[in-house]
């Protein structure tokens, strides 16, 4: 598997997306009910989502992520227990923000710049009162803004005007380090969901839920029904009304709209010489401007540069493409290393998730005001349709860990009110 070749047949269960949330629905489904029948269904053309691991000649064995990297929160994390179970390794090299190795001066400028950026984190989760958005709680004039502006945009993936206060304070990952999977977190979340019936390149257009005994489902290969649907499409899927309700849920597409996903790319560099960067190292490109990506040198010791795009930033370079991004980030490690490393430097790959047509984005931010609105979109409908990923976790939103711990919550409602039905 993935593999189904029934046609037109009916279902106990019909899941929609097969990223974290979809496959961890199914398998817990599958080790609590396996009297259901259940089946995955993908829009796109592989397993995974917005986790995508990709293999390069220059990496050797390592493969790299172009989506989600880093378990956050790792000691917790459900994946984490995954990997070992279906034999891949977790390696412990610690994250840039875990103590990892990182390229910077030792300098006044470095602690002022610091030292800001500890200021202006503290003022957000110290923030009391209405929500509002994270670039109110910048200092005017404070000439760390940009970097402070770099940092958070790598955070929620939108620039920090979009983003709520309230959301940001909620965010818990669990305790970590944050770890990786060597073979990739994609290859990880793909290989979890091989077990599962799947059908790929099946787009569902239309779910219409007026009868009482069944759910028909309309795709673009023909026509299936289930007695329930599980939903784990992102919400900016959502928003633009690709799936049409029957009868409609507003209360479903207003919240995705206000759940929105923001955009991170990475694009990896092949690097000619390794012995020219430093391993798993980590650089800001600049500590003056919020447009500016941010570098790991050879991560896990691959001949690889990893850069990170996010928000604005991001949009402009892909829309503009590889070769724009790489002037880019040729610039910025030009400005450390030397005009000469750009010799060094060619494009390996390149993410476009805005692009992605049945994605639109990396992960979901919550605009000012709309924090609780995580709850509404996980809610059921109906006790029949019912809804995953990580945009409904109040705490682990822009995670994979976070997208799997709300399929498993929405298998164990779904187990649930199948049994009322018993």
């Amino acid at each position: 598997m993935p593999g189904d070749n029934g046609r037109g047949a009916e279902k106990d269960v019909v899941i929609i997306g097969a990223g974290a949330a979809g496959i961890a629905a199914a398998r817990r489904l599958q080790a609590i009910r396996p009297d259901l029948s259940i089946l995955l269904l993908e829009a796109g053309d592989r397993l995974g989502g917005r986790a995508w691991s990709v293999g390069l000649p220059e990496a050797g064995d390592i493969a790299l992520d172009l989506g989600c990297g880093w378990l956050h929160g790792a000691r917790t994390n459900a994946w984490t227990a995954i990997a070992g179970e279906v034999g891949l390794a977790v390696d412990h090299t610690p994250a840039p923000w875990n103590g990892g190795r990182r390229l910077q001066r030792d300098d006044a400028e470095t602690h002022a710049a610091r030292a800001a950026i500890g200021d202006y984190f503290e003022r957000l989760e110290s923030h009391e009162g209405d929500d509002t958005d994270l670039a109110e709680m910048l200092e005017p004039g404070n000439s760390w803004n940009g970097q402070i502006r770099a940092i958070g945009t790598y955070i929620t993936g939108a620039e920090l005007e979009r983003s709520s206060v309230l959301d940001y304070n909620r965010y818990d990952p669990g305790p970590g380090p944050d770890w990786r999977v060597r073979q990739g977190y994609g290859t990880l979340i793909c290989r979890y969901g091989r077990p599962v019936a799947t059908r790929l390149g099946v787009e569902v257009t239309r779910v219409n839920h007026r009868h009482a005994g069944r759910i028909d489902i309309q795709t673009n290969q023909g026509g299936l029904s289930a007695r329930a649907v599980l939903v784990t499409v992102s919400t900016n899927v959502l928003a633009a009304g690709k799936i049409v309700f029957d009868p409609p849920l507003p209360e479903k597409i207003e919240a995705a709209a206000r759940l929105p996903l923001g955009l991170a790319d990475k694009l990896f560099l092949r690097l000619a010489n390794q012995q020219a960067l430093p391993a798993d190292t980590h650089m800001l490109g600049s500590i003056s401007r919020g447009a500016t990506g941010t570098y790991q040198l050879r991560p896990l010791g691959a001949a690889v540069v990893e850069a990170y795009f996010a928000g604005d930033l991001a949009h402009d370079l892909e829309r503009e493409g590889k070769e724009a991004a790489f002037a880019f980030a040729g610039d910025e490690l030009a400005a450390a290393f030397g005009a000469d490393i750009r010799k060094e430097l060619s494009v390996a790959a390149m993410s476009a998730w805005a692009a992605a047509p049945h994605i639109g984005g990396s992960y979901s931010y919550a605009e000012p005001g709309a924090s609780d609105l995580r709850s509404r979109l996980a809610a059921p409908h109906d006790q029949r349709i019912f809804f995953a990923g990580e945009a409904c976790s109040r705490s682990r939103y822009s995670t994979a860990h976070g997208a799997y711990e709300t399929g498993v919550a929405a298998a164990d409602l779904l187990d649930g009110s199948f049994s009322r039905k018993a």
